[in-house]
């Protein structure tokens, strides 16, 4: 019983724990360089999957465009602006931000999909961005002096990195969404998805200006840990909400994936010494609240 509720909260686990995993890397390497590594390597990691299983053959002609333009959306233009604003506001509020692909995507659904948008859905939709408000102004005290509790640079530019990768993810969900219905192989999926972003990124990397390039010296250790930070999110992250979505009821997994934010404080307290401020606990109950009464049927 509950095995499907159980792989939701772990997948949610999983990527709180790899906003953490990612934090110092990202830091030392800078955003674009850690983005380019960590993409390289997860498609390698999904394309040598693929090699082993059937899935290519449930990728049809018709696919290959949109699943490309939702990977140069959805994971280039989306993933560096998520690991761009991890490196200016920290962990806690870089997936509070990014929580809010969810409401983002219930409104595009109705803008341009003609998807009914009810009066619980438009409530749960102000209830999570009131949570994210919250945790932002009010989740830090003066005496949390830890370094991911800092905001490096304006905060307005930070919210707004945040706001595009939020924006970018559901773009790119949505653009997706059609070729997943025709029952194409998730993971054969991903893997085009992961690859055109790699490629975009390695091209990236190859312009003449500094801020692409990397901002510190790779070493083993930590060539190790991005790898896990991909392994662990998009390798068996994404499995596990896959295998949930198999079998358990949408809207219960939908909410429970979305717990991201709230696990990741306890793990933050843990990692920190630092109690995180009521404000930050209470934004994220909001989050899971207002996710809750989105996906509800």
């Amino acid at each position: 019983m509950f095995v499907y509720e159980a792989a939701a909260l772990g997948a949610a686990a999983l990527w709180a724990l790899t906003g953490l995993i990612s934090a110092g890397p990202a830091q030392h390497l800078g955003a674009i360089a850690f983005n380019c590594t960590r993409m390289v390597l997860v498609a390698l990691m999904l394309i040598a999957w693929v090699a082993f299983s059937t899935g290519w053959g449930s990728i049809s002609a018709d696919h290959i465009v949109p699943l490309m333009l939702s990977g140069v959306i959805g994971i280039f233009m989306g993933d560096t602006a998520l690991f761009l604003t991890l490196n200016r506001m920290g962990p806690r509020r870089t997936a509070m931000l990014f929580s809010l692909n969810a409401p983002m995507s219930a409104i595009l659904g109705w803008l341009l999909l003609n998807e009914d948008l009810t009066v619980t859905q438009i409530l749960g939709i102000l209830i999570t961005f009131s949570g994210v408000l919250l945790a932002i102004r009010f989740g830090k005290r003066k005496s949390q002096l830890h370094q991911w509790e800092s905001i490096r640079g304006p905060l307005w530019a930070g919210v707004l990195l945040g706001l595009a990768a939020a924006l970018s993810q559901s773009i790119g969900s949505l653009i997706a969404r059609p070729v997943m219905e025709t029952g194409a192989d998730p993971v054969a999926a991903s893997s085009l998805r992961v690859g055109m972003a790699a490629l975009c990124l390695l091209a990236l990397t190859r312009l003449p200006v500094s801020w692409v390039k990397p901002a510190g010296r790779f070493t083993p250790s930590l060539v190790g840990l991005i790898a896990l930070s991909g392994f662990l999110g998009m390798g068996v992250g994404m499995t596990l909400i896959l295998f949930a979505l198999s079998g358990g009821e949408v809207g219960i997994i939908a909410t429970l994936s979305a717990t991201t934010p709230a696990l990741m404080l306890p793990m933050l307290w843990w990692r920190t010494k630092e109690i995180p401020a009521l404000g930050a606990w209470a934004g994220a109950g909001l989050v899971v609240i207002g996710s809750a009464l989105l996906f509800a049927s």
